[in-house]
């Protein structure tokens, strides 16, 4: 259980994720067409899109209800819907509607592709509208200030390629590796009374809870801050993510993470001191930290109530430490708020302890 808990699943989970996004962005989705005009206009938008990164055109459809079909079959997540006439509307400047469905089934999949068949519909327009206009003996500037009077000028902050995996693996590997250090910390206090060695344990001890607490958890401290630590080498030093917060912001964040999650873990086997009990409630929590952080869906926009039990979470503070002082490189001043609630999550096992004590010496397990 030690083994495979504290070494190998963290660096199972680490690589397996990093190679699952190791692209940035999913690429080459499947698509399908219902292309009913089958003009060289309209091939020429369908080849188009086909070579958009994140864009695959697999299927050609003769209707709208075979393309939805196979969107329901799971075999392309969206198609491009092009009637017949629209080349020769678009020659008349008679605006010709063209239409794209897609699948929000999987969230990440349907954004991209929303973004791929709006803008080749857009390039669609554009192209057939610049060829009317330079017939009419406009000139190509004169072009571009009518099809695109306003240019915007895109700035992404930190990951100018949108690599996915910069913002997901630095939240989702992390929230394993906690998610392992609740369990084993639960465990291995709810083990010695498992076992019947918890009065041996305290003995040892001389009966001072703090020095059996530090006797069994610091090995466990010494072996998850190298896991964790390896764990910010790796991506930050061998693949590359964006660190301009430095060194001291992420060796701080490695410790604080550590130590706050073992604090939570003997808080919550204080709290019912069963080894199951205790363990189903750090998987709960852990689980939840997910949701909660603010990484898939921003707590700005979730309810009051839900911003407060936020708070709770260790992983949420890690993840406002980690976007103010690593990745975006404010001074640690900024993140006080964060780093104080950390500290109290370290703090939490000083209102257990006499309940841990107890349980150790007079408690009898029962599974």
């Amino acid at each position: 259980m030690y083994l495979f808990c504290m070494l190998v699943f963290p660096v199972i989970v680490t690589i397996f994720f990093t190679s699952l996004m190791s692209n940035g962005q999913p690429t080459d989705m499947p698509v399908g067409v219902v292309d009913l005009d089958n003009t060289s206009t309209t091939r020429n938008i369908i080849r188009k899109l086909d070579a958009f990164q994140t864009t695959k055109v697999v299927g050609h459809y003769t209707n709208v209800n075979d393309a939805r079909n196979a969107i329901q079959r799971n075999e392309i997540y969206a198609f491009l819907y092009i009637p017949k006439g629209t080349t020769s509307d678009l020659m008349s400047m008679r605006q010709p509607k063209i239409s794209f469905y897609y699948s929000s089934v999987s969230l990440t999949a349907g954004a991209l592709l929303f973004r791929d068949l709006k803008t080749i519909s857009m390039l669609g327009s554009a192209g057939a509208a610049s060829s009317v206009l330079s017939a009419k003996g406009l000139t190509e500037s004169q072009i571009m200030s009518f099809l695109q009077p306003i240019v915007t000028d895109l700035h992404t902050i930190n990951n100018p390629s949108v690599n996915y995996s910069i913002y997901l693996n630095t939240m989702i590997i992390p929230g394993c590796l906690m998610l392992f250090i609740f369990l084993i910390t639960a465990y291995s206090l709810g083990t010695e009374q498992k076992f019947g060695t918890s009065k041996e344990w305290m003995d040892k001890a001389g009966n001072n809870i703090f020095v059996a607490l530090a006797g069994k958890l610091l090995p466990q401290t010494i072996v998850f801050l190298i896991i964790f630590y390896g764990y910010m080498a790796y991506v930050f030093g061998i693949l590359h993510f964006p660190h301009p917060g430095g060194l001291p912001a992420i060796f701080l964040l490695g410790l604080l993470a550590v130590l706050s999650a073992q604090g939570f873990g003997i808080f919550v086997y204080g709290l019912t001191p069963s080894l199951r009990m205790s363990m189903s409630i750090c998987s709960l929590w852990a689980v939840l930290s997910f949701s909660m952080s603010g990484t898939a869906f921003p707590l700005s926009a979730m309810s009051p109530a839900l911003k407060a039990i936020a708070q709770l979470f260790p992983l949420r503070h890690y993840y406002m430490i980690y976007q103010l002082n690593v990745f975006n490189g404010y001074p640690i001043s900024y993140s006080w708020i964060n780093l104080t609630a950390m500290v109290c999550f370290i703090m939490l096992p000083v209102f257990v302890t006499a309940r841990i004590k107890k349980a150790a010496l007079e408690y009898v397990y029962l599974p």
